[in-house]
């Protein structure tokens, strides 16, 4: 499956038990967005799952199913709780086998470990025995390089499986960005504008938002309204976001539809 630029939609799975009972915060979201954004990509969806490996099954079965590049953060490791990689298995229909370089990488590990009196470079060991299982993907992977630690992750059908830890998976999901995807970079400025307005009804200015994005193909419209939480004024923030001169157009379009519609520029006097 190749993926062209222009058309590429990037996901982002996210798994662990401890994110959906709160015991620790989701890093990866923003994370992600900020490397996408670096290079002229965006984020078309997130999804956080349990650590349940019919729950992930299933999910991954319909991702694998799409034409989206994925990338999947968490329980690739090795203990009871982590089922990422036999959910991947299971969602291919391929048994999982020992990837050659992360055989080598994770015995490169425990040698260096030994050598720092951690541990045994007998991999034969119980213990290492079982930092091996961290090496079985689905059959027909190629590894994801860990600069971290050794330890890789694994990659098939433009989906890239990623360790949890944000120091592990952060430096991998950007090096697979400018390494496979660096042909979908997009090197165009973007830019972003927008302005807020009073006393008008989201309904009323959306007519033209949607004859904006006609005029301007290229370019995005936006609106985010607020209830005024906390003592504030409602209000709607308009904008529009994409390349700058059709976004500079476009803005001033849609600044002069919300005056022609009534909008308040300034805030209401209580």
């Amino acid at each position: 499956m190749s993926v062209s630029q222009g058309k590429a939609r990037f996901g982002l799975i996210v798994v662990g038990d401890e994110i959906l009972s709160g015991r620790r915060q989701d890093k990866h979201f923003p994370k992600v967005v900020e490397l996408l954004g670096a290079r002229g990509l965006q984020l078309s969806w997130v999804e956080i799952l349990s650590d349940d490996r019919e729950a992930l099954t299933e999910a991954l079965t319909r991702s694998f199913a799409g034409n989206d590049i994925v990338f999947c953060c968490g329980g690739i490791g090795a203990t009871p709780d982590d089922h990422t990689r036999q959910a991947a298995a299971a969602a291919l229909g391929r048994p999982l086998a020992l990837h050659p370089f992360a055989e080598e990488q994770i015995t490169l590990r425990c040698i260096e470990n030994a050598a720092k009196g951690q541990g045994t470079a007998d991999m034969t060991a119980p213990e290492n025995v079982q930092r091996l299982q961290m090496g079985f993907f689905p059959e027909g992977c190629e590894a994801v390089v860990n600069p971290f630690n050794r330890i890789p992750g694994f990659f098939i059908q433009h989906h890239t499986f990623v360790p949890g830890f944000p120091v592990m998976a952060w430096p991998m999901l950007e090096a697979t960005l400018d390494t496979r995807y660096a042909h979908l970079h997009n090197k165009e400025e973007r830019t972003e504008y927008s302005f807020i307005v009073y006393s008008m009804p989201e309904s009323r200015i959306t007519p033209a938002l949607e004859a904006l994005e006609q005029q301007w193909p290229s370019v995005r419209a936006f609106s985010l309204p607020s209830v005024g939480d906390g003592g504030g004024v409602p209000h709607i923030e308009l904008g529009v976001k994409g390349e700058p001169l059709a976004a500079a157009q476009a803005l001033e379009f849609l600044r002069s539809e919300a005056q022609r519609l009534g909008a308040r520029f300034d805030p209401p006097t209580q």
